[in-house]
């Protein structure tokens, strides 16, 4: 087997460990993330809402893509493999909007919250050292020394975390190199409204996060970069999982993001298959999402994006009844 079928062959089993059951109902706390966030940790500063994301997007071109194939797979946890993929983590879980977390605390991955052991033999069968060393957890926007490694060289150092200290599989060539520019795209003179800002979590923002994601596949595709381009749908795919789970109690709205999903795992097939129906697909999928997205709106004030519903979960660690 060839070194193209190997790798189609690992991004296909990542795509149906992580995105295939990403709508899936889990037992467990209401919230993914409330699994890694510390007990003592302010669940509604945590859960409510994310640090601005300082990012320097590029004008367009070559550059503004590849910063946004790697601004989706940071957020998907279909970038990681192993026990990471099935816990769910992804870049951002310790990297909030592309910052840190002080709020983060996996257990046994973790010491005092917004650490975490980078070379735990639990995540990696590379890296493993067998001993419990947990760093703090860098912001990628604050100063280029905190990461301690130059940027010329993320592109290896980028390609190590997932593929050593996660196991994860290769990713397409495209992808490493456009993590590597999102995090030199990071920059704390980008930030909105100041470091210490922060942006309300809603459906609206999450869909427009895959939206952003299906533009990147979009134009992969037209590139022939099959792999790449069915990694962004599964990105995609990771944010309709972030609003479905908030919308516990609500079987119809949860029954259209459902819906929806099945189209984004149907694109994905698409994309990787090289299928020349792909772009209708998605541009069709695209089109369907104003009215999904407005649907949610709609519905929000009864979902777990209501401050006073996050709360009561936050508290129970189960999910609220709708009225």
């Amino acid at each position: 087997m060839d070194r193209r079928r190997r790798r189609t062959r690992a991004l296909a089993f990542a795509l149906a460990l992580a995105a295939g059951a990403a709508l899936a109902a889990e037992a467990g706390p209401p919230l993914r993330a409330m699994r890694w966030l510390a007990p003592e940790a302010d669940a509604m500063r945590a859960l409510a809402a994310e640090p601005a994301e300082c990012l320097r997007r590029p004008a367009g071109g070559e550059a503004a893509l590849s910063v946004e194939v790697g601004r989706a797979a940071f957020r998907t946890p279909l970038l990681l493999g192993g026990q990471a993929a099935r816990a769910g983590l992804s870049c951002e879980a310790c990297h909030r909007a592309g910052r840190g977390n002080p709020d983060f605390r996996f257990p046994g991955a973790s010491g005092a919250p917004g650490t975490a052991d980078v070379t735990l033999s639990l995540f990696s069968g590379r890296r493993g050292n067998g001993v419990h060393d947990p760093r703090p957890i860098p912001d990628l926007a604050g100063p280029r020394s905190a990461l301690k490694v130059a940027p010329s060289d993320l592109d290896a150092f980028v390609r190590g975390l997932v593929v050593e200290e996660f196991d994860g599989p290769e990713p397409p060539a495209a992808v490493l190199r456009g993590l590597a520019d999102y995090v030199r795209s990071l920059d704390p003179a980008a930030c909105p409204g100041g470091r210490a800002d922060t942006v309300r979590l809603d459906p609206a923002g999450l869909m427009a996060d895959a939206r952003r994601a299906l533009a990147a596949a979009r134009a992969l595709h037209g590139r022939g970069e099959r792999d790449a381009a069915a990694l962004m749908a599964g990105a995609a795919r990771g944010r309709l999982f972030l609003i479905d789970e908030r919308y516990a109690g609500l079987p119809d709205e949860q029954a259209a993001l459902r819906r929806a999903d099945a189209g984004l795992a149907d694109i994905a097939a698409a994309l990787r298959e090289g299928r020349p129906d792909a772009p209708a697909r998605l541009d069709a999928w695209l089109a369907a999402s104003a009215p999904l997205e407005a649907r949610l709106r709609a519905a929000q004030a009864r979902s777990l994006f209501d401050p006073r519903r996050l709360a009561q979960a936050a508290n129970r660690r189960l999910p609220p009844r709708p009225s």
